[in-house]
């Protein structure tokens, strides 16, 4: 079991803060979506435009229960992973911290590019962007322990801040 999982959308720094946490807490970091991208030889994109969304999704549950099994340090989710009822279950029943990192638009466009990589933000991404957190947001915010913004901030800030939060427990 994950001793902490970051969630949150594209853009709002869940791999770049889960790398500044392994760092400070000498624990092991885990992303999902690095993860699949080395399981199954190619990028999500990729997945994404050969197999389909569907497909992905079901490469991605596999994943994600598998890791919130195995993981012992830190565990950072594609975004639309927790859109899954049973990896919403699985958190929702962990010992792990959940932590929900927000990010506001004018934050997370520069960090995405809004580019090709992101197969769901292909389309008019700003609009994608926000459609898919109108969606999300309450998922996100039901399964948190906190929710620390990202906006204007390093990733070495926003580690110190959940690092301060865990000491005050859950």
């Amino acid at each position: 079991m994950p001793l902490l999982v970051l969630i949150g959308p594209p853009g709002s720094g869940k791999t770049s803060v889960g790398k500044a946490l392994g760092k400070l807490l000498n624990l092991e970091v885990r992303d999902s979506d690095s993860i699949i991208e080395k399981i199954e030889g190619r990028s999500i994109s990729d997945i994404f435009l050969t197999d389909g969304e569907k497909k992905f999704r079901e490469i991605e549950q596999s994943v994600v229960l598998g890791e919130i099994n195995r993981s012992e340090g830190i565990l950072s989710l594609g975004g639309g992973s927790v859109m899954d009822e049973l990896v919403q279950e699985k958190l929702g029943n962990s010992s792990a911290l959940i932590a929900f990192l927000d990010v506001g638009i004018s934050n997370a466009a520069p960090r995405v590019g809004f580019n090709r990589d992101r197969p769901l933000l292909a389309v008019n991404p700003r609009k994608q962007w926000l459609s898919l957190m109108e969606v999300r947001r309450p998922i996100y915010e039901r399964l948190a322990w906190r929710k620390f913004s990202t906006d204007d901030q390093k990733p070495i800030e926003v580690a110190k801040k959940i690092i301060d939060e865990m000491g005050k427990g859950k």
